[in-house]
């Protein structure tokens, strides 16, 4: 695989062409884990995700390992699945924290990863449900819309 600011530039247009896969699962994920914790969460926007990922793109370091994720995930395929389960898992996993941000917000985004993949079943290629629960995991980990993210954290010290 090449990359170039090329093809970085065509992976952030095609993660900003999936709104209308991702936002679903994003919601369908946010919904899902509210009702788990007996709490509401805020579900997001097209405009939302988009604005989330010219940010993610926006950070030039993290878009080059984004978008090498993101075409490694789109192309990856293992004869019988179950072969690839790791890989996939793997890419898949670091992806979904990559986007989402820094710690405690990666774990969360990682630890979502495995809630979405289990849900998500795009019928293509194996990592192709491993991407899509991936952007679904990171954006919403990203996003605003929990509760706890909103307020501040009563463990701060002054």
């Amino acid at each position: 695989m090449h990359l170039t600011p090329e093809a970085v530039a065509h992976e952030y247009e095609w993660v900003a062409g999936r709104v209308n896969r991702i936002v679903p699962l994003v919601n369908e994920v946010r919904s899902d884990l509210g009702d788990c914790f007996g709490t509401t969460v805020d579900t997001i926007t097209h405009t939302q995700y988009h604005d989330a990922v010219d940010e993610v793109f926006a950070d030039g370091d993290r878009a080059v390992n984004v978008a090498a994720l993101v075409r490694l995930l789109r192309d990856l395929d293992v004869e019988g699945d179950y072969p690839g389960f790791i890989v996939d898992e793997l890419l898949g996993r670091e992806l979904a924290g990559m986007i989402a941000g820094t710690q405690p917000f990666r774990l969360l985004g990682e630890a979502t990863f495995h809630y979405a993949d289990v849900h998500v079943h795009a019928g293509e290629r194996a990592g192709t449900d491993d991407l899509d629960a991936a952007l679904a995991a990171g954006f919403q980990t990203r996003l605003p819309g929990w509760d706890w993210t909103e307020s501040e954290s009563p463990f701060r010290v002054a």
